[in-house]
């Protein structure tokens, strides 16, 4: 919601100064110019991007106007969920876990939990951490690698459409000037020409320039921005689930373990220590 009011305000505050300064809007209606940078935006984005990023850019961009994807009781849900597993884990051993590891779906724990459940990426990185806990006898400094190499693949993976869309806002600026001198030298075919006329194709061509930055600084870097923010953000919850494990992998009890994670949470959304104790309380 706060993306789309900024929106509104830089084109209140650039049309609105305009205007205020005597300009005339329709002036800067140039669609064909609009179609040059815009297509040409377009183009270079699908040429220079994986598919596999073209459809995470395009599925990221209204997840980000819609706003972050964790609120604060999901992230009570996620730190109850894995209190459960371990303190299942403690009182019976890991080796309880496993039917409930291979089949999710059907676990009694995990169906608690259904936006959880919901989460196949979390799903996945939950269930595969506590597979090589289950019978294996790992240690503490043979698991932490192994789950910052896959926190570090999770996270190249979330940024690629931020860092997709700021190469777009970096390039914008270009195709501005681009079509600015196709503007030009529509103009300098039409010298000789009323001087209306002349004056007019200068004019749009000027707009090109001018709708190249205002989209780059004014729309699509800020977006790019918003993106990787709310992707910095989602990832949290996985160092949150990492950290508990390596805690109770080495030797602390589940309430211990669960305070850590909740300690990495961003301030915003992490639960008060009081009503984290609280929901155990009524879990138990």
């Amino acid at each position: 919601m706060l993306i789309i009011v900024g929106f509104i305000v830089v084109i209140v505050s650039v049309l609105g100064g305009y205007v205020a300064a005597h300009g005339k809007l329709g002036a800067l209606w140039q669609p064909y110019e609009l179609l040059i940078i815009g297509g040409a935006a377009l183009g270079a984005f699908l040429i220079g991007t994986p598919m596999k990023t073209v459809k995470a850019t395009f599925a990221a961009i209204p997840a980000t106007l819609k706003g972050v994807r964790y609120k604060s009781s999901d992230y009570l849900d996620v730190l109850t969920l894995v209190y459960e597993v371990l303190n299942k884990a403690r009182r019976e051993g890991f080796i309880a876990l496993e039917s409930h590891i291979d089949a999710p779906a059907g676990s009694d724990v995990f169906n608690k939990y259904p936006k959880v459940l919901a989460d196949h990426h979390l799903m996945d990185f939950m269930t595969d951490c506590l597979r090589l806990m289950v019978g294996n006898n790992i240690e503490p400094h043979e698991l932490e690698p192994l789950l910052e190499l896959e926190l570090e693949k999770h996270h190249h993976e979330m940024m690629a459409p931020a860092h997709a869309l700021a190469k777009v806002s970096d390039a914008l600026p270009g195709f501005g000037i681009v079509a600015a001198v196709l503007g030009i030298v529509i103009t300098m075919g039409s010298i000789g020409g009323p001087i209306e006329a002349v004056g007019a194709h200068v004019a749009g061509a000027l707009v090109g320039t001018f709708l190249g930055i205002l989209l780059a600084y004014g729309f699509v870097g800020p977006l790019s921005a918003a993106v990787e923010a709310q992707a910095e953000q989602d990832g949290r919850i996985y160092e949150s689930v990492k950290t508990a494990l390596l805690a109770c992998l080495r030797g602390y009890n589940p309430k211990v373990a669960l305070e850590f994670a909740r300690k990495t949470l961003p301030t915003a959304v992490r639960p008060q220590f009081s009503d984290f104790e609280n929901h155990l309380k009524v879990i138990r």
